[in-house]
């Protein structure tokens, strides 16, 4: 796909970190972006600063979701691209045995299921309704309406202790991708998936500069954290190249998570 100002895209999570960078690559490229997030100031400056639109919008809600595209579809037309960044994670174990009293407990279900209504569920949300509307495209060369980037972790393939919850939304996003890319192969729709390493994002900013500098060493080459222009690389790469279909690509510099 040819990215210039007859496109638009749809970003979401897409006012910081990883969304953030995507947007700004695909703005920089003449795309016309909406970002969907919470984070209405960030999301506000980032739309501002880029010449995109912010939408307010909680993926894990229908009617959101919908007022979301509505927005972004009124401003800009039918989204060819969708980069999905949105997500959350927690670091809760399965069950554990307090070392104070030897009391024990389990993960609360309801944490469990937040984040995969979040992670999975708001991905295919935004995937299902983004699909129905680039139906309604004419296509462009190829036969090809739309392309879609969606975002999992190294997590989904090597989870840490903690990350069951978070692994199993990530390991979602990275199975149904082949069967959504052949759900909508005849309709000229592509679909792929991001597996990203330890990034540089503002969750990770809040870490101690000590932790920071024990995950970079933990990574083969480089020896940093990632950049968050280094997932948008990826994503456009994805986007542009048409014959780039139904596959998951790790982006992580040979990292292999250990168990803790």
């Amino acid at each position: 796909m040819k990215l210039d100002s007859t496109i638009a895209a749809v970003v979401t999570g897409g006012a910081s970190g990883l969304g953030e960078a995507t947007a700004r690559a695909l703005a920089a490229k003449g795309v016309k972006v909406a970002i969907f997030d919470l984070q209405a100031d960030k999301g506000e400056a980032v739309a501002a600063e880029i010449g995109g639109i912010f939408c307010e919008v909680n993926v894990t809600d229908d009617d959101s979701v919908d007022a979301g595209f509505a927005k972004a579809r009124a401003a800009h037309g039918q989204e060819r691209i969708l980069v999905n960044c949105a997500g959350t994670g927690n670091a809760i174990k399965t069950a554990s045995r307090s070392k104070e009293d030897g009391s024990i407990k389990h993960f609360p279900l309801d944490a469990f299921n937040r984040i995969i209504q979040i992670n999975l569920v708001g991905t295919f949300r935004c995937i299902a309704k983004s699909a129905a509307g680039m139906l309604t495209l004419e296509p462009l060369e190829d036969g090809e309406r739309g392309a879609m980037v969606n975002t999992a972790s190294v997590a989904a393939e090597d989870g840490q202790m903690g990350q069951a919850a978070y692994s199993a939304s990530k390991g979602g996003v990275v199975g149904m991708t082949l069967p959504i890319a052949r759900d909508l192969m005849s309709e000229g729709i592509r679909v792929n998936t991001i597996l990203p390493g330890i990034f540089n994002t503002p969750l990770m900013n809040g870490a101690p500069p000590q932790v920071k500098d024990a995950l970079a060493a933990s990574v083969p080459f480089p020896k940093r954290l990632g950049h968050p222009h280094e997932y948008a690389q990826v994503a456009l790469t994805m986007i542009e190249c048409g014959y780039f279909n139904g596959e998951h690509v790790r982006v992580d510099g040979a990292i292999r998570m250990a168990p803790r």
